[in-house]
């Protein structure tokens, strides 16, 4: 609450994302987090750290679920 410390230079982190992404509507994503590629995010999930390649993820926090097979 101290306004000082508000007023201060702040520096944000990247968010990476690989290629053929989708994440679902409403999903937060924290600064800093990889998302590789062809991962699915679910709808409404809270991403906090990274996620691996090729697998569905979702929930709060975010976890892959399961791998994406091939053709899916």
């Amino acid at each position: 609450m101290n306004a000082a410390l508000r007023q201060k230079p702040k520096f944000a982190k990247s968010t990476e994302f690989g290629s053929d992404v989708w994440v679902g509507g409403g999903a937060i994503i924290c600064p800093g987090v990889t998302i590789r590629s062809r991962t699915v995010i679910g709808a409404g999930s809270v991403m906090t750290r990274d996620v691996p390649e090729v697998v569905f993820a979702a929930g709060n926090p975010c976890r892959a679920i399961r791998e994406i097979a091939e053709g899916e």
